[in-house]
Formats: C-alpha cells, sequence, structure tokens
C-alpha cells in the first residue's frame, strides 16, 4: 500500500507567530474604537432636539444650514469676542491633550433630525427670512463617516499585515513553514560533480557504483526482480568526503540531487519537520528519478527510548517518524534513493538501520598514504604548480589528513606562493603550508634571548639525532628552530615511510625514546630541566599507558585490557573511558608506566652522551641557519 499518495496531509497547527498577527489586527481595531469613543464626542457635531434647532434660528445665532431628509445640519454665526473687565485677566482655557484647542460647546456645529410631516417649503421661507445659507446634500454622511473612520484605518492595518507576511514568507517565515529547504542540483547545471573530482575513497565509491548503474538501468534490475536499496548511508570521520560522494553519485547518474542538512527540518513550531519532510519527498517522486541527501542524519534520527527517553525533543520524533513513513511508501520503480551522512552510526535508531530503509552502510574513512597522493593531485589540477613536484613526499607529511585538510594544504601553498610572488606553486610553498596547519604561523616578531634560543636548538638536535640512532624510528625531514603560533618554539619533523597499521612494542619503545630526548638533551648539555618538554613528556604518558591497558605490553599485567573506550567510534577523545579495575590495578598500572618511561629516558640519555659531538654540531648549525634538512643532519653526523 503507498503511503501519501491520497491521504491528505494533517491541518497544521496554529502558530505563535500567527496568533501574534492576529492579536496585532485585534489590538488595533480595539484602538480605532477607542478613539472614536474619545475624539467623536470632542469634535463631532453636538447633537440637539429639533425643537432647540428651530430656537436658535428664531435667535438669528445660525450662518448655515444643510438641509437632508432626514436630519439638518447648522453652523453658528461667529461670535463677537467678549471683552473682560479690565481688573479681571482673561480667562484661559488650557488646549486638550494632543492636539489643538476644542471650540466651545456653544459654537460647535449641531445636527437635529427632521420631526415626520414638517413642510419643507416652510422651512425653507423661514431659513431665507432670518438670513441664513442653505444648502441641500443627500444623506451621506453616516457612510462617510463609516468610510473615514473604519475603512481606511483598516485598509492600512491589512496592506501592513500582508507586507510583513510576504516578507517573512520570503524568507521562510510562517507562510512557508511546511516547504523543504533543499538545495536542487540539477542535471544541467555547470557544477556537476563525478567520480573524476573524488578520490581516496575507491571502497566507498566500488560500494556505491551499484547505486550509479540503477539509476542509468533501472528497467535492467526489474526484470531480474532485484530491489535496489532504498537507502544508503555513508559513515565516516568529519571531512572525509561524504557529501562530495553523494553528488558524485548524482553527476555520475544524471539525475536531480536534492540536498539539506537535518537541522533543516527541526524548528520551533510544532509540526515543521513532518510537513518539510513530506514536501521533500512529495518533490522527490515528481522529479524522480533523483537522489535525497540529508546531511548529518544524526541531528533527526536519535534513538528514540532508552536513557534519553525522559529528555526526547517531541518535534524531532516526528520528524523521525515522518521519514521512516516515507521511507517505507516508496513505490515499486518510483527512483528515488535516499543518501545520508553521519560521523555518528552509533546513535541511530535501530528502525533507520533496519533492512528496507537504510538497508547499506558505506565506510567513508580516512585516506591511506596512496589515497592522500590522488587526493593532492585532484585538488593539484586547480593551481599551478612546479614541474617534477613530488605530491607523493607532500603525502607522507600529512598522515591523519582527510580530503578536507588535503584541500586546504593545497589552497594554503598557493597563497604562500602568491605571497612570494612566485609563478607556480613549489615544494617549499607545500611544506611551509603543512608547517602552518600543523604548527601555526611563525612568530616573527618573537624574538627568544640566547640562552632560550640555545637550549631549544639542543632540544631538537636531541630528537633528530636520537631518531636517527634508534633502528625503528620514522626518518627525519627537517628540523627547526622557529617559534610557531600554537606554542612550539621548535620541532623535529619525521616522514613515515610507508602506511603503517600496526606497531610493534619495540617500535612503540623507540617512539618513547625519540619523545624524550629532547628532555635528555637539555639535561645533558644545559644541566638542568625546563618547561619546553611539556608536551612531549604528555604524549609519552599517553602512549605509554595505552600500551599497558590497552595492548598488553606489559609482563607485569598480562595480555588484559584495562578500562572501556568511549562507543564513539569516529569522535572519540583520548582519554574518554570508563574505569574497569580496582585500585590495587591502577597502582600497578602507574608503578609500571613510571618504570616504562624512566627506562626509556635513561635510555635517550645513554644514546646522546655516546655521540654528544654529534649532538654539539647539529645544535650550533641550528642556531646558525635555524632550520636543517634530512641531507644537513646527515652532514654534520658522519663529519
Amino acid at each position: 500500500m503507498s503511503v501519501g499518495t491520497s491521504e491528505q496531509p494533517p491541518r497544521p497547527r496554529p502558530t505563535d507567530g500567527w496568533r501574534r498577527r492576529w492579536l496585532f489586527v485585534i489590538a488595533s481595531l480595539a484602538l480605532i474604537v477607542l478613539m472614536q469613543g474619545l475624539l467623536g464626542p470632542a469634535y463631532g457635531p453636538r447633537r440637539v432636539p429639533y425643537s432647540e434647532f428651530i430656537a436658535l434660528l428664531r435667535q438669528d445665532r445660525l450662518e448655515r444650514v444643510a438641509v437632508s431628509p432626514t436630519q439638518v445640519t447648522a453652523t453658528f454665526k461667529p461670535a463677537a469676542p467678549a471683552t473682560p473687565p479690565t481688573d479681571q485677566p482673561a480667562p484661559v482655557t488650557p488646549p486638550p491633550a494632543g492636539g489643538a484647542p476644542a471650540p466651545p460647546a456653544a459654537e460647535r456645529p449641531i445636527v437635529a433630525h427632521r420631526l415626520p410631516g414638517v413642510d419643507d417649503k416652510a422651512l425653507h421661507d423661514e431659513l431665507l427670512a432670518h438670513g441664513v445659507a442653505v444648502v441641500g446634500e443627500i444623506d451621506t454622511t453616516m457612510v462617510w463617516n463609516l468610510v473615514l473612520s473604519w475603512l481606511i484605518p483598516l485598509a492600512l492595518i491589512g496592506g501592513l499585515w500582508w507586507f510583513m507576511a510576504r516578507r517573512a514568507a520570503g524568507r521562510g517565515g510562517p507562510l512557508s513553514f511546511g516547504r523543504t529547504r533543499a538545495k536542487i542540483y540539477d542535471r544541467n547545471q555547470a557544477e556537476r560533480v563525478t567520480f573524476a573530482d573524488v578520490a581516496g575513497v575507491d571502497e566507498a565509491e566500488a560500494e556505491l557504483i551499484e547505486v550509479v548503474d540503477f539509476l542509468r538501468d533501472s528497467a535492467r534490475y526489474r526484470a531480474l526482480g532485484a530491489r535496489i536499496p532504498r537507502g544508503v548511508l555513508l559513515v565516516g570521520p568529519p571531512g572525509t568526503g561524504k557529501t562530495l560522494l553523494a553528488r558524485a553519485v548524482a553527476g555520475e547518474a544524471e539525475v536531480p540531487f536534492f540536498s539539506l542538512s537535518g537541522s533543516d527540518f527541526v524548528e520551533m513550531f510544532v509540526g515543521v519537520g513532518a510537513a518539510r519532510m513530506r514536501d521533500l519527498f512529495t518533490q522527490a517522486k515528481e522529479r524522480a528519478p533523483c537522489i535525497v541527501f540529508i546531511d548529518e542524519l544524526d541531528a533527526i534520527g536519535r534513538a528514540r527510548g532508552g536513557i534519553g527517553a525522559m529528555a526526547t525533543h517531541d518535534e524531532r520524533e516526528q520528524t523521525l517518524n515522518q521519514l521512516l513513513v516515507e521511507m517505507d511508501g516508496f513505490e515499486a520503480g518510483v527512483g528515488v534513493i535516499i543518501m545520508s551522512a553521519t560521523n555518528r552510526p552509533e546513535v541511530l535508531d535501530p528502525a533507520l538501520l533496519r533492512a528496507g530503509r537504510f538497508d547499506r552502510q558505506v565506510l567513508v574513512d580516512r585516506p591511506d598514504l596512496n589515497g592522500r597522493e590522488a587526493i593532492l593531485r585532484v585538488h593539484a589540477r586547480k593551481v599551478k604548480v612546479a614541474d617534477g613536484l613530488d605530491l607523493r613526499q607532500v603525502a607522507q607529511r600529512t598522515p591523519g589528513m582527510v580530503g578536507a585538510d588535503l584541500a586546504n594544504v593545497v589552497n594554503e601553498a598557493a597563497i604562500c606562493a602568491a605571497r612570494s610572488r612566485s609563478a607556480v606553486v613549489a615544494m617549499h610553498d607545500f611544506e611551509e603550508a603543512i608547517d602552518r596547519m600543523q604548527l601555526g604561523l611563525k612568530k616573527r616578531g618573537s624574538i627568544m634571548n640566547a640562552d632560550e634560543k640555545r637550549r631549544v636548538a639542543y632540544h631538537e638536535a636531541g630528537h633528530a639525532l636520537c631518531a636517527l640512532s634508534v633502528p625503528r624510528a620514522d626518518p627525519v625531514h627537517r628540523v627547526t628552530i622557529i617559534p610557531r603560533s600554537i606554542g612550539a618554539l621548535g620541532a623535529t619533523l619525521q616522514l613515515p615511510t610507508e602506511e603503517r597499521y600496526l606497531m610493534t612494542r619495540d617500535e612503540l619503545a623507540d617512539r618513547i625514546c625519540v619523545m624524550l630526548s629532547g628532555r635528555a638533551a637539555e639535561l645533558l648539555i644545559m644541566g638542568d630541566l625546563s618547561t619546553g618538554a611539556a608536551n612531549d613528556l604528555e604524549r609519552v604518558t599517553a602512549l605509554a599507558r595505552q600500551m599497558i591497558t590497552r595492548y598488553g605490553m606489559n609482563e607485569r599485567l598480562g595480555a588484559v585490557t584495562y578500562g572501556r573506550s568511549s562507543p564513539l567510534r569516529f569522535l572519540a577523545v583520548e582519554g574518554d573511558e570508563q574505569r574497569t579495575y580496582s585500585e590495587t590495578t591502577a597502582q600497578a598500572i602507574d608503578d609500571e608506566l613510571k618504570a616504562l618511561v624512566e627506562g626509556q629516558a635513561k635510555r635517550a640519555l645513554g644514546i646522546l652522551d655516546q655521540r654528544r659531538a654529534a649532538l654539539e654540531r647539529i645544535a650550533r648549525a641550528l642556531l646558525e641557519r635555524e632550520t636543517l634538512a634530512r641531507g644537513d643532519l646527515d652532514a654534520l653526523i658522519a663529519a
């Protein structure tokens, strides 16, 4: 049974915005009535009996009379100003608040209803006999009073309200609250993305080729009775190219692509998210075959019930329910495929991940060395690079970076080349771009004193010499003592020769030894320690604790894992774990941790003491040139 084809959507509940507008109209009407009641009696004609009108006429006090079939309206002759006695000041009548002074009651125009059967000719003759100007007019007083005092203010209020409503609708206000905010990329748009624009995600690309093939030739699948997955969920760390990959699928299939975020459905108004979800799928079915892409699905797809059931967002649940209904309601062969991306798949509702909805989950993970090189080549097509530029060396310097980071590296390198007035982007521009991203800006205005600079030189020389001395450390690429904005006074950069997925206990021990060698060099040469090794000690402690508690690399504690790591796969924070061991075990972990670190510190001190002459040569060269490449280091050690 298809859902949503004949059933009318529920009527939306009135929102706070509509209530405010109706209150505005009611308050305006009340203000008009109040003004009519306050100002009407003060300035309008004074109603008098017909007998009083005749008496005033015969006293020759009237100047002009307008006669209608039902009433007469008369104005008084100007009264001569009264001369007050000389010994008394003239009385002063204060004007009413907010306007000109009101005329005296005796001088205000008067209106009187005509008595039935009054002879018009007799009245006319008497008016002429007393020298009164007579005007005959149709009785339109009530009509004009209605127009001037009611319809015109109402028209102004209605026009203002209509204008405000149109402005709000143009900004996605209450009049358009149920419309989807999806951006539609059509097949004819110039910014079409294909798989040629995507690199480093070969496994994910292979998973999605079936989706592209179905959108291109769906009849072949239906003829065999095959059912393409209705939903494809892209999971992976931030910046790995999930959105770009979804757009590439649409570009390859040459179908419309609806793109929006999960947060676009959730508003403060009740029912907005579900209404937008209905409108989204209505438009998608009209333009099928097409792809609907919802980024950050966890914004509306969080699991219902469980620990957070008491704090459930009702509007988000309604949106999720509508999404589940729409995914179930896809007619066979409708050609609408929904793709979503998230970096927190573990928090999604199980109903979303069952068969028939998001049938397929595609992992878009961090690229390896070859993937990073391919991504760099894609982005390097947009800039002018120097001939013979080795992008693989750049990829080796960027372990752990995702596609967004690599795109930023290429852009920063181009900016560096433009800043130096270069015609092409060279390797030193990429080096500077990577240093800027990993270490921060150069602090050219920060000048260390001679003692601090000498200490930093020996510190970095110790790192470099120890890394070149231990057998299983990553090769040293460059050493510098130029201060950076993130607090680093110097850096020793190492390049892994190949992508590594496993590390042995000896390799981790060598890494700890290299990280402790800067501190050991300070102690060996300067005879004292400084705060410059704070970051090294933090990294050493974290790695040593992982070796003992996570990797089972300690004989005393054995092959046991201590503690439970965070369930957040892609957003886990280091140290965010639950303790599952006793105080006695915690003391044993601390003892073994201290022994491991102290052992490697003594090892680093012994290596540097044995090669002290080379350490001195490297430090002096750093003081002179500030930056040394691998070839410079090899020459200094061999001297």
